[in-house]
């Protein structure tokens, strides 16, 4: 090879890896899982009826951001904006409702999944009921098992496009922990979940039992799936329009955040109206002349306004107009 070849070959593949870290994150959501396949016997490994479905979502969310392919909506937020929508436990499956939220959240995608097993690899039945709290204050999955069973889990979830409703790719994920024992969480199950039905599924604890050996397998490979299928999802131009709601410096809050599209890091205009241009006969606005002050970088989101820093040569002032 030539040192001319060479050098353009080197030339290419750094323009290439360029481009890939320019290339803007796509905006996902991911709703809690459907678990009703799996729900009649969760009692028995927990001790109550936890939403493992929500669970998943959360595991799942953690590996979509290490991964770097998607940019995740926060789960507060989004936790929030379903209970404002009345959003039920039947609709976490229905893509037509998850397009709905993806539209009021503002990002392009959004995954929505069922488990279908979460559990042994039999059908036995133990010997002396369900364990929780007790002597070990460890759960069991129903007494002392007869023989030691593998955990296994199986999910399958689907990558929605909010504009039209479209499933774009669907995928599946199972896991079989490598180890075998008695009980589904060993002493991977503290006793603290048993009052409220909540358990953090992201916990050292559970990722060290055998379920949960299960359920990480499970939930990266749909994860690694859903990174694969990140370029099928097309660019949603989103159109931010809002106010200046407050000036201290060159730091400037925006009467609009999350809900409208914007995200920290993003770079909007701020712009001033010069002048208006009314029709002669009818004396409606017609179009406005707007002077360009300068840009603000965004640092801080939350649904309803945004903070971020200003620079230009113009003074920006409460009302000033801010657009993508």
């Amino acid at each position: 090879m030539t040192r001319f070849t060479l050098a353009v070959a080197l030339g290419f593949l750094a323009a290439t890896a360029c481009a890939a870290q320019t290339t803007p994150k796509k905006r996902v959501a991911v709703l809690n899982f459907e678990y009703g396949t799996v729900q009649s016997g969760l009692a028995a490994i927990f001790g109550t009826n936890i939403d493992v479905g929500k669970g998943i979502a959360d595991m799942l969310v953690e590996k979509l951001v290490q991964g770097g392919a998607y940019s995740v909506y926060e789960r507060k937020a989004l936790d929030k904006l379903l209970a404002e929508q009345n959003f039920s436990n039947s609709d976490r499956a229905d893509a037509t409702s998850a397009a709905k939220i993806g539209k009021l959240l503002g990002v392009e995608a959004i995954v929505i999944g069922s488990i279908t097993q979460f559990g042994r690899d039999d059908k036995q039945t133990n010997v002396g009921g369900s364990a929780l709290g007790g002597i070990t204050g460890r759960y069991g999955i129903g007494g002392v098992g007869r023989r030691e069973a593998k955990a296994v889990v199986g999910i399958s979830a689907r990558l929605v496009n909010v504009d039209t409703g479209e499933i774009m790719a669907a995928v599946t994920g199972n896991g079989q922990s490598a180890r075998s024992g008695t009980t589904l969480l060993g002493a991977g199950g503290a006793s603290g979940a048993g009052g409220g039905g909540a358990y953090d599924m992201n916990s050292s604890n559970f990722a060290n039992s055998i379920l949960g050996e299960a359920t990480t397998q499970a939930v990266s490979t749909v994860a690694t799936k859903l990174n694969g299928n990140a370029a099928q999802i097309p660019t949603r131009e989103i159109k931010i329009e809002g106010l200046v709601a407050d000036v201290s410096g060159d730091t400037i809050i925006l009467n609009v955040g999350s809900r409208a599209g914007v995200h920290v890091g993003d770079k909007l205009s701020v712009r001033r109206v010069a002048r208006e241009v009314k029709d002669p006969a009818t004396g409606k606005v017609i179009r406005r002349i707007e002077d360009n002050l300068g840009e603000i970088t965004i640092t801080e989101v939350d649904e309803l306004s945004a903070v971020g820093k200003y620079s230009g040569a113009g003074k920006p002032k409460t009302g000033d107009a801010v657009r993508n």
